[in-house]
């Protein structure tokens, strides 16, 4: 008789807001040292910006922006889960060396494997309007651009 693999009871919605609260702060570095159990050693990380392979390449992309930023806050607004698929809706706020903070609305899918373990993870965001909107002068040249091109 063939052996299933040992499914994991998935992490609840709650459990996972509390844990990425934890993660950043409203003053100082982020810390992702505890969640990076829940990742596996193959998860797959993608956002605006970049694509990681592996829990290794991952870990150092997070100690890069940890070593960038003077602080991070997230603050999860909903999150919800489906079977496999949980679903956060965040509002990130980043300070870097002398700028003054500035928020970033996102979304983040995390997709968990059979063993409970983060194999995917794909962020969504808007990096460069969110960053323009804050600069009067370059907000609405951005904005008129994105929408004779893409709207």
């Amino acid at each position: 008789m063939e052996e299933k693999p040992e499914e994991k009871q998935l992490l609840s919605t709650d459990e996972i807001k509390e844990l990425w609260s934890k993660t950043y702060s409203d003053e100082g570095k982020p810390d992702w040292s505890h969640i990076f159990p829940l990742y596996h050693d193959n998860i797959i990380f993608q956002d605006s910006i970049q694509r990681i392979e592996g829990k290794k390449e991952f870990k150092a992309m997070c100690n890069r922006l940890t070593k960038r930023c003077e602080s991070l806050n997230m603050d999860i607004k909903n999150i919800s889960k489906n079977d496999n698929i949980v679903m956060m809706e965040w509002k990130m706020t980043m300070s870097f060396r002398i700028f003054p903070p500035k928020p970033l609305y996102g979304t983040t899918r995390l997709t968990f494997d059979s063993k409970g373990l983060i194999i995917k993870q794909r962020d969504y965001y808007d990096l460069w309007g969110d960053i323009f909107d804050e600069i009067p002068l370059i907000k609405p040249i951005y904005r008129w651009f994105m929408k004779v091109i893409f709207g």
